[in-house]
């Protein structure tokens, strides 16, 4: 059995509102009657005794007021409570587990002195419109702000961005940094610029490079220094032009040219340089490393440098870029048994009678590889300007014309030790094949 329900008395009572404090089996309550009507019990109060203690720790909180609530049927609790000591003073604020706050129009918070969060886990801030942070309002001691952020940081400005530094401002990167424009760019330097580079510094301009010099133009180079160009270099200068090594000269001004040196030779002497290549920013080095990074030969290097590197191409022309690099068929180690062939002049030249690519055979008997925008047909040359192939040493005579084709059957090359070494090789030509090349396209 149960006695009868019984109302309590509450500090505020409304229609839908008011304070609602429901007592907990085991408080003390103190108990009237309506009218004396012992029907008609009803609870005005609640006290504490020995065995129900108020919260805190009399006589020691006895400056405090507090509302503590508590966890049913646990040992939590939500509590607000003043702390009215003198110089103590303290509003404090505990929730067990979540606190909300729902404010329909504007709130304003004021601190003056200082402010302190701590997040356990994640924060998340919504702003509809606008957000202004402000931080001092002069330049003087603890007027900063200091933003630390452990792992990673993203910002998205799906709009504009303005970033104002009426003083210094420093960038320090401990690893890669990359910067990408869809569009324009300008940089505008009042002062003085410097910039410097430890490792390669690579520029790739698709259009057009357009500088101008008000003062004077100084390059130091310690290595070597290579210009190419497909079209033709013009030089003009109001005063003079000087080209110096060593004693001897060539000084080119309005009055004349002028040459000195200890010997001076016309149409012999010499030969050709080759401009040292560029380097190859991104996505071209895979092309350049499709030999396990033996692609190198004349003037180009294993490292993505060639003689003829245009830059990394987007994605729309890719495609249609095209790779070609002159090969002797076989193994590398009989290429290098063909010692006539080391320290040999050569160049490539385009279908127009360009040349691309020049140079002297290296041990490795390899040639660079030569990227081109569009399809072309190049030729190479080797040694000197004319040359001639002798006479095979045939096993039978040979009664076969020039422009027939030999049938190998009873023939056989004899007295070649880099077709020796490339017999067992499959993909070698056989004798027959071998003739006819040397014999029907053969020229120099």
């Amino acid at each position: 059995d149960s006695s009868c329900w019984v109302r309590v008395s509450q500090a505020w009572a409304g229609a839908g509102f008011g304070n609602l404090a429901i007592p907990r089996v085991g408080q003390e309550v103190i108990v009237d009657f309506l009218n004396g009507d012992p029907d008609q019990p009803i609870i005005m109060g609640r006290t504490y005794h020995q065995d129900n203690r108020s919260p805190g720790s009399l006589p020691g909180t006895k400056t405090q007021m507090t509302i503590r609530s508590k966890t049913y049927k646990g040992s939590g609790f939500n509590e607000l409570r003043f702390e009215d000591a003198t110089d103590q003073e303290q509003v404090y604020i505990h929730a067990q587990k979540d606190m909300d706050t729902e404010v329909l129009n504007d709130r304003s918070t004021k601190v003056r002195h200082d402010h302190t969060e701590s997040i356990g886990n994640n924060q998340k801030i919504t702003v509809v419109k606008g957000q202004t942070v402000s931080v001092g309002t002069k330049k003087e001691g603890g007027h900063d702000q200091t933003i630390t952020v452990a792992n990673n940081r993203s910002i998205t400005v799906r709009h504009d961005q303005t970033l104002k530094v009426t003083n210094d401002r420093m960038a320090g990167i401990s690893h890669d940094d990359g910067l990408y424009v869809k569009n324009d760019r300008r940089v505008t330097v009042g002062g003085k610029q410097e910039h410097t580079t430890t490792g390669d510094h690579i520029s790739l301009v698709k259009g057009t490079h357009s500088l101008e010099v008000k003062g004077d133009l100084a390059r130091k180079v310690s290595g070597a220094l290579g210009i190419k160009v497909r079209n033709e270099i013009v030089l003009e200068s109001g005063g003079k032009i000087t080209l110096k090594v060593g004693n001897s000269f060539v000084v080119i001004h309005a009055g004349g040219v002028d040459i000195v040196g200890p010997k001076i030779n016309l149409n012999s002497g010499g030969s050709p340089g080759t401009p040292v290549g560029t380097l190859l920013p991104g996505v071209l080095e895979a092309l350049m490393d499709e030999d396990n990074g033996q692609d190198s030969g004349g003037e180009g290097t294993g490292d993505g440098r060639g003689p003829d590197d245009s830059g990394e191409p987007d994605d729309e022309n890719k495609a249609n870029l095209q790779s070609l690099r002159f090969a002797f068929p076989g193994a590398d180690s009989s290429v290098k048994t063909m010692s006539w062939l080391i320290g040999q002049p050569y160049k490539i030249s385009d279908s127009k009678g360009n040349v691309l690519v020049s140079g002297t055979i290296e041990q490795s008997g390899r040639l660079p590889r030569v990227m081109l925008d569009e399809p072309d047909e190049l030729t190479l040359m080797m040694g000197s300007e004319e040359w001639e192939v002798e006479n095979l040493a045939l096993g039978n005579d040979d009664t076969s014309s020039d422009d027939a084709a030999y049938d190998d059957e009873g023939y056989d090359l004899v007295n070649d030790p880099y077709y020796g070494k490339l017999e067992q090789d499959e993909q070698w030509p056989s004798d027959a094949d071998i003739n006819e090349l040397l014999n029907n396209y053969a020229e120099g």
